[in-house]
């Protein structure tokens, strides 16, 4: 099989070297051909594009990429587009591989139409997205991300929005709604802290060693005192929290969304914030990215931002060809 990868700023050519070694191991072809942007901020902005019009709204124009490109049988992509022009001049394709959970950057449809398989990397950042979703529980019920700013404006901080009542994890009710690899990491990490874990997901059975299934969204938002969201954007998951679901909530509840934005009615958290019928809330997510200057989050004390980070650790990229290649030759024995 003749295999073509792209790499980017993130996941380099020389990662996906070392990482698909198994292809070749396996009597494959590998070449490897760079997508990689002037600076990591202009590839994000493009796969910001890619992530909110589709694969087709980023059009590639070096050839130099998809020279000969009809010759293969896999592409594996990253961030790298993969619409109807490529899928078109790939005559031969059978197989997209994509280095991330999702597969934003590929115009699936049309793939499978042309009888091509799409596979992603399903939990590639997982430990990832897990880690950063603790750090951000804690940064907003414990003031760190705000009294570090206000640290560095030569100021000591203890006005917090929540100085009356800064919890603590221990003893506390942590919600989260999906329990794929993100959710059950998260809950393996907090249990750690002496927290009760509960979690709603329709597609998986049973309790969890770590944590007990909630039969309804709504159960789990009125008994949570830290609510986590870990599931796909999907039509049937789009604004799954919204304004009856925020109405649930304690006032002195926490939101966190390291997940998808579309998971979540922005207005409505905006309005429940300005009007402290919640506690906070730690955002990594946004409608809109970058986040507009005008922004109203900008304008709330009670909510930690930061900007679409979760996934994105060094090690997350490294391995991520590593897993792929496994996976992929493991199928096909």
């Amino acid at each position: 099989m003749k295999i073509v990868a792209f790499g980017d700023n993130l996941i380099t050519p020389e990662m996906l070297k070392a990482g698909l070694t198994q292809f070749q191991e396996n009597g494959d072809i590998v070449e490897i051909r760079d997508w990689s942007h002037e600076t990591v901020e202009s590839l994000q902005n493009d796969n910001i594009k890619i992530e909110q019009e589709g694969a087709n709204a980023v059009e590639i124009t070096d050839q130099n990429l998809l020279a000969e490109i009809a010759d293969y049988d896999m592409i594996i992509t990253q961030f790298m587009p993969i619409g109807k022009q490529v899928i078109d001049l790939a005559q031969n394709l059978k197989y997209i591989g994509v280095l991330r959970g999702g597969m934003e950057n590929v115009d699936v449809d049309y793939a499978q139409s042309k009888g091509i398989k799409v596979i992603n990397t399903a939990g590639r950042n997982a430990r990832a997205v897990a880690e950063f979703t603790v750090g951000m529980i804690l940064a907003e019920t414990r003031n760190i991300a705000r009294t570090n700013a206000k640290m560095h404006e030569d100021i000591w901080y203890k006005d917090f929005p929540n100085k009356d009542n800064i919890p603590e994890i221990g003893g506390k009710t942590i919600g989260i709604i999906g329990f794929g690899h993100i959710g059950q990491l998260v809950a393996q990490f907090l249990k750690g802290f002496g927290a009760k874990i509960i979690f709603y997901d329709p597609y998986v059975e049973g309790n969890n060693l770590y944590a007990e299934k909630i039969d309804s969204i709504s159960a789990l938002i009125r008994q949570s005192d830290i609510i986590t969201i870990h599931m796909r954007a999907t039509e049937e998951t789009h604004h799954i929290i919204d304004q009856d679901m925020f109405d649930l909530m304690k006032p002195t509840a926490y939101f966190i969304n390291t997940a998808r934005s579309a998971l979540v009615d922005e207005k409505a958290l905006i309005a429940v914030l300005k009007q402290g019928k919640i506690a906070g809330a730690a955002i990594d997510t946004f409608d809109d990215e970058p986040l507009p200057a005008n922004s109203a989050f900008l304008s709330l004390e009670n909510v930690t931002l930061t900007s679409h980070l979760a996934g994105s650790t060094a090690d997350a990229f490294k391995n991520t060809p590593k897993l792929f290649a496994e996976r992929f030759l493991s199928a096909q024995k």
